[in-house]
């Protein structure tokens, strides 16, 4: 845990791992303030949110559910992982199933999940059993506290909304300590409250959307005030094979990764799970009808990047979106 003083204020930035990825905060706190405690406090939540929604745990919430082959039975669940279900069902109605949490089969069987490997591309006879596998609606959600099958191989993979989850969970922390000026990054998906320590909004950098670009080299970047950031892109996990290129990013209606020219996506919104899920929506959307389901929704806008054929890049940006800068690493 690190600090720096300006005036009467601090900043204290805290850094760690969790969920199989690493997370970094900054708080500007009152020189008076401790902030001792605070990161076991963290670490602690993050855990919480790791034990429901991680399918690389046997004994998570979400294992658990996979696991189970009844139709009958009524799957009780925590607090975290109804919030999550629930918004989760929001987004696959909102994008019309571009996006849709019971993919894992899909990503089991294209090679993008943890101890499976991909030997040979599957055939479309292949997904189309798959398929038959996927899809929201052959889950039901009961608010009083429980999932249940309509089919048994249903299973639920929230993998692309966990992190943006976590970064709400984490800001709902600090502000429940008092605080009211951070910054909160769980693997890239962040949470902007209040300003930095000189007054000034919160500046976040957008990913170069380039296969061999550095982590740390900026393509556009925005200014954030009580707002999260939620980038998507297909140049981080990917495959070749045969001198194609396969992105993690597939298409629950197809079965195939997609391949629509969009290379990144990033949405503002007032919560992380949210600009999470839209972010890996829109990618499977392609431009117009993301750019369209962005523009119809209250409080989101994103900024669709995509690769056109002579390998430049072509922004499109929804009518409220703005960048600070185009290139330079902000402030």
């Amino acid at each position: 845990m690190l600090a720096a003083g300006c005036g009467t204020q601090k900043e204290v930035s805290i850094s760690g791992r969790a969920m199989g990825t690493t997370y970094h905060i900054t708080i500007v706190m009152p020189f008076w303030k401790n902030a001792g405690g605070l990161q076991q406090k963290i670490d602690r939540r993050l855990d919480e949110i790791d034990r429901s929604m991680s399918t690389y745990r046997a004994d998570s919430e979400i294992s658990r559910f996979n696991a189970m082959t009844s139709l009958t039975e009524k799957f009780s669940v925590s607090e975290d992982f109804m919030r999550v279900a629930l918004v989760a069902e929001k987004i696959y109605r909102l994008s019309g199933g571009a996006w849709d949490g019971t993919i894992k089969p899909l990503v089991e069987r294209w090679g993008f999940s943890g101890g499976s490997e991909l030997k040979k591309l599957p055939s479309q006879k292949e997904l189309e059993k798959l398929l038959r596998s996927v899809g929201f609606d052959h889950l039901e959600i009961s608010r009083s506290g429980f999932l249940k099958k309509k089919k048994p191989e249903i299973s639920l993979d929230f993998a692309s909304i966990a992190k943006g989850d976590a970064v709400d969970q984490v800001a709902a922390l600090l502000k429940t300590e008092g605080l009211e000026n951070f910054l909160v990054e769980v693997g890239g998906e962040v949470y902007a409250a209040g300003n930095k320590i000189n007054g000034r909004r919160w500046a976040v950098g957008i990913n170069q959307p380039d296969k061999d670009a550095p982590l740390n080299r900026v393509y556009r970047a925005v200014s954030l005030k009580d707002q999260a950031l939620a980038t998507s892109g297909d140049y981080r996990i990917f495959f070749e094979l045969n001198g194609k290129t396969y992105s993690h990013i597939i298409d629950p209606r197809t079965g195939f990764p997609v391949d629509n020219g969009v290379v990144s996506v990033s949405i503002q919104a007032e919560t992380c799970i949210l600009a999470d899920g839209l972010a890996t929506a829109a990618m499977v959307m392609g431009p117009e009808k993301g750019l369209t389901l962005i523009e119809r929704l209250d409080g989101v806008e994103g900024l669709i990047v995509v690769r056109r054929k002579d390998k430049t890049l072509l922004d499109y940006y929804s009518t409220g979106f703005r960048v600070i800068n185009k290139g330079s690493t902000p402030d």
